[in-house]
């Protein structure tokens, strides 16, 4: 289980990572907002959830690899940016779309990690959620936040935290019924991506 939740951790900063990479290209940042940018979507959430949680080291002190990923991930695509400038795919990597899909991704996988480690440390159900939550969106918050942009999650749109939160009860309901760790986290990974994604899809909204 630990090397399971090591994976969903690297996958889920790197997916948010690279969202926040892409907003921040669309609005013209150099290297260094991008990095910074890139940055805060990857671990704003996570270091949300470790304050409350009283985690200590945070995740990003404690795995220096992850910083010196996003560091390496902004200095070369900034690099195939410059290279292929004119490029159509730039282009589309640059349009709003572009973000919904890793978005997605690391909405998923925080909310999975989120709730599984509320979980792990005796957290009561709806607190595990929340935690799931709040480790899946603020990321998103703070880069939409920084980028001048209201954030996805307080805009009238399509669902959001909402996916996060269906994704985390999936969670919280299989480990109820004593389903195994892993396939619980599969299935809140599955559930909160898939939800997003077709909430972008056909539209679907709150009443």
């Amino acid at each position: 289980m630990k090397e399971i939740f090591l994976l969903v951790e690297v996958l889920g900063v790197l997916a948010f990572a690279w969202s926040g990479y892409i907003e921040a290209r669309r609005k013209e940042m150099d290297p260094v907002g991008a990095f910074t940018i890139a940055f805060i979507t990857a671990f704003g959430g996570g270091t949300i959830r470790d304050v409350l949680l009283e985690q200590r080291p945070l995740v990003w002190v404690q795995h220096q690899a992850y910083p010196l990923m996003i560091f390496a991930l902004a200095i070369v695509a900034y690099g195939l940016e410059r290279h292929w400038r004119d490029s159509p795919m730039l282009q589309k990597m640059r349009s709003e779309r572009a973000i919904v899909v890793p978005d997605a991704l690391g909405m998923a996988l925080f909310n999975a990690g989120g709730v599984a480690l509320a979980w792990q440390l005796g957290n009561p159900p709806f607190v595990a959620i929340m935690m799931g939550v709040i480790t899946s969106i603020f990321g998103g918050v703070l880069r939409d936040v920084f980028c001048n942009e209201i954030p996805l999650v307080f805009r009238r749109g399509t669902l959001y935290a909402t996916c996060a939160f269906l994704g985390g009860g999936i969670y919280v309901v299989l480990m109820w019924c004593a389903v195994a760790a892993s396939t619980a986290l599969l299935a809140c990974m599955v559930v909160t991506a898939s939800f997003r994604l077709l909430a972008v899809k056909y539209g679907w909204r709150l009443p």
